[in-house]
């Protein structure tokens, strides 16, 4: 299994698990804590991160967050990477789940946390896309540009969001109407407690399923 070969990479294979994915209201810089005199690791195990959260959109925003500092990442960032690697421990046998009988209503949540990053001030676009109760596309990234209010923010997302939404009905050639909302992609644009990401983990439909 992927998550668990990264881990034996890491070192994390017998280590205690992290019950939060990452503390609330967590803000890194690009100067906290001390400059990693060899980045290869650090960047090694971000990008297999970042290939694991292809079927792994409960740690979507985490990684989307340490991904930022790949070129000069510091003591903070490799610490928070290990702490998500220990995550992962805890959550190994996560994944998306597709549901035959479901229906083909096009359900659309979207949000932003309106300028969260410290540094540049940039908000943050969350959407998903659900298939019924099939999870189907997500997103989580800062925004180019720096909105002036979180108005201006919610807008920008929804612009974001309205894009690959024509880029899907055209993919499946179908007119649907669906329903917008934001709450339930909260988890792509901030941290939670570790009650509010399972609840939020689990209306995803994300289950563990030990293979055979």
């Amino acid at each position: 299994m992927y998550a668990s070969d990264l881990l034996t990479c890491a070192g994390l294979i017998d280590c205690k698990i992290a019950d939060n994915l990452l503390e609330p209201n967590i803000k890194l810089r690009p100067t906290d804590g001390e400059i990693l005199p060899d980045a290869t690791r650090y960047r090694q195990f971000v990008g297999s991160l970042i290939y694991l959260a292809v079927t792994r959109p409960d740690i979507a925003y985490a990684v989307h967050l340490i991904s930022q500092f790949m070129s000069a990442p510091r003591s903070i960032h490799h610490a928070v990477l290990f702490h998500i690697l220990r995550h992962v421990k805890g959550t190994l046998f996560h994944g998306l789940q597709f549901f035959a009988q479901s229906s083909l209503t096009l359900k659309v949540y979207f949000d932003t946390d309106w300028a969260r990053d410290p540094t540049d001030h940039q908000s943050t676009t969350g959407f998903l896309f659900l298939l019924g109760d099939s999870l189907i596309s997500w997103w989580s990234k800062k925004q180019n540009i720096v909105a002036r209010s979180g108005t201006e923010a919610e807008y920008q997302a929804l612009a974001n969001t309205t894009l690959e939404l024509l880029w899907l009905l055209q993919d499946v050639g179908r007119d649907t109407s669906p329903l917008v909302s934001y709450h339930l992609v909260d988890i792509f644009t901030k941290a939670h407690l570790p009650g509010g990401h399972h609840s939020l983990v689990c209306k995803l439909q994300l289950a563990s399923s030990i293979p055979p």
